[in-house]
């Protein structure tokens, strides 16, 4: 199996980022559209914030991110805006597990010494988030290669599509 490796910026947010953060209750009603939620990505508290995105680029934050409903359209808002993966002390159980099963990947380590605009180097693979500026390691547990190939296929459903069921080992 390959490497699975990201590169992006650094977006910092702090600790309680709870799903109505993420995409407003105003929008997760009036649209299935992915995309259009995308637009409206921490809106509340980031008015910019999807302008000032590349694709790749990380969301960095403290602990309990996530928390708040157990709607999939947080997870899926981050995805469609093009970020690589969510990286933060902590999760909301709920969300990490809606993140998982749409192909967003969510890293738990101590994001305290990450710094907003960093450049980023995520190795899912290896466990371990690089900040090259800083010459900082921070080592994550790495994910199984059966949660790599969930993500690597785009989420639950996609993987469901592409192999029919669970491929065998």
């Amino acid at each position: 199996m390959k490497e699975k490796i990201l590169r992006g910026r650094a977006h910092k947010f702090g600790d309680d980022i709870n799903t109505d953060y993420i995409i407003s209750g105003r929008y997760k009603f009036k649209t299935l559209d992915n995309r259009e939620l995308a637009k409206h990505v921490f809106e509340d508290i980031a008015p910019e914030f999807s302008r000032r995105i590349s694709p790749g680029d990380f969301v960095v934050a403290g602990e309990n991110f996530g928390c708040g409903s157990s709607r999939e359209q947080a997870p899926l808002a981050i995805k469609y805006a093009g970020i690589g993966a969510v990286i933060a002390k902590s999760f909301a159980r709920i969300f990490f597990r809606n993140a998982i099963n749409v192909g967003l990947p969510i890293i738990q380590t101590n994001t305290d010494k990450i710094k907003e605009g960093s450049e980023l180097i995520v190795n899912l693979s290896k466990g371990e988030v690089f900040v090259p500026e800083q010459d900082l390691r921070l080592r994550i547990h790495p994910f199984p290669p059966f949660i790599l190939d969930l993500i690597e296929a785009g989420g639950l459903i996609e993987y469901f599509k592409k192999h029919k069921g669970w491929k065998s080992a």
